[in-house]
């Protein structure tokens, strides 16, 4: 009875697992272990269809090195928005303990689009702030799919400002497409919010450590980025703006954003070329999304272990070495074009033609006639 139980949840954890364009393969192979399961009315590898099933699992494992050993900016994307990949609440479940929310701006509202709690990761209590994508469509439309209003960056700065008071540390998990483009979000000043978020955090005197775990777009990243230590999943991205809206906004076509994740250089790797991001946190074999567990012990050992170094260090290096930190943003840019090969990168930045200086004047002509 047990051994049946265990089938029928085995199954429908691989029925509802979720795979991407480039995954073909894996999931032939997946469904090929299934079956083989499901055959011998086993999961052990002891019994009937064992040695073919140990065969199929060496496979699987070779295909998904050679997939995500070589994965392009693109395919990074996607990996980084994969519906199963863990979210905030995942890492508030597994990774903190003794977790307890805090509330409101005190200005306007509550956004659920950022959480901050106070929680406690191995000895050391934090202050977490982190965006929520939420789970299943009604939690997702009431988070916005993770784009936060300007009154959640307030919260965000509140809980900041009294964690600094009682010299807690800071912890933040990042997974945002960007900030919320609303009318409503600009009218109540998304921009200013982002903007006084990003001098505050340059200059609160307490330990801050910034993790990259999903989508890290524009300055609804930046709003809680800003911090000692700042790194990324092995398969997220973060980016000064979305591949579809730099394709939109050069080319009017959101079909080119494989290019422009390739130009936006925006994997863990080409920003840790940059020293944009100072550490890349691996992820388990074939992504976080298969291995949710492995994925949050690799998280907890990176944050226990920065946050012991940034505790020997006195709060005014801190603040000091964290303001030329975000002062020195982009010096190492003019690097860019030595991760990419130069004739490729050259056709993939090509300027469209209505962008031109030519077209531009043709323009101003037309205008004075």
């Amino acid at each position: 009875m047990s051994e049946m139980t265990e089938n029928n949840q085995n199954e429908i954890a691989f029925s509802s697992r979720q795979y991407l364009p480039f995954e073909e393969s894996v999931a032939a192979i997946d469904e090929r272990i299934e079956d083989l399961k499901r055959q011998g009315q086993t999961n052990s590898l002891q019994g009937q269809n064992a040695q073919e099933i140990r065969a199929q699992q060496v496979n699987l494992t070779a295909l998904l090195k050679q997939i995500y050993s070589n994965l392009s900016p693109w395919q990074t994307v996607q990996v980084a928005r994969h519906p199963q990949r863990p979210i905030l609440s995942d890492y508030l479940n597994l990774l903190f303990k003794d977790v307890r929310q805090m509330h409101g701006d005190r200005a306007f509202g509550d956004d659920p689009s950022i959480v901050t709690a106070l929680g406690q990761i191995g000895s050391q209590k934090v202050m977490i702030i982190g965006q929520n994508k939420g789970k299943g469509i009604k939690e997702k439309v009431v988070c916005n799919f993770g784009c936060p209003n300007p009154e959640g960056y307030r919260k965000a700065l509140a809980k900041m400002k009294f964690a600094e008071k009682y010299n807690i540390p800071i912890v933040t998990l990042i997974d945002t497409p960007g900030a919320y483009p609303g009318i409503g979000a600009e009218e109540r000043g998304q921009a200013q919010a982002i903007a006084v978020n990003l001098m505050e955090m340059s200059r609160l005197r307490t330990p801050i450590v910034c993790i990259v775990i999903g989508e890290g777009g524009s300055g609804g990243a930046l709003g809680i980025g800003i911090g000692d230590r700042i790194a990324m999943l092995e398969h997220a991205y973060y980016s000064v703006i979305s591949p579809e809206g730099c394709a939109a906004i050069l080319w009017h076509d959101g079909a080119k954003a494989p290019v422009a994740a390739e130009a936006l250089k925006l994997t863990a790797k080409d920003l840790l070329k940059l020293k944009l991001v100072d550490s890349i946190i691996p992820e388990p074999l074939g992504g976080a999304h298969r291995n949710i567990h492995d994925t949050v012990y690799n998280v907890e050992r990176y944050i226990t272990r920065t946050l012991l170094q940034l505790k020997r260090v006195s709060l005014d290096k801190l603040v000091d070495d964290r303001y030329e930190k975000l002062r020195n943003i982009g010096v190492n840019c003019a690097r860019a074009m030595e991760t990419t090969p130069q004739p490729k990168a050259e056709k993939q930045l090509e300027i469209p033609e209505r962008l031109s200086i030519e077209a531009q004047l043709r323009q101003k002509e037309m205008e004075r006639i």
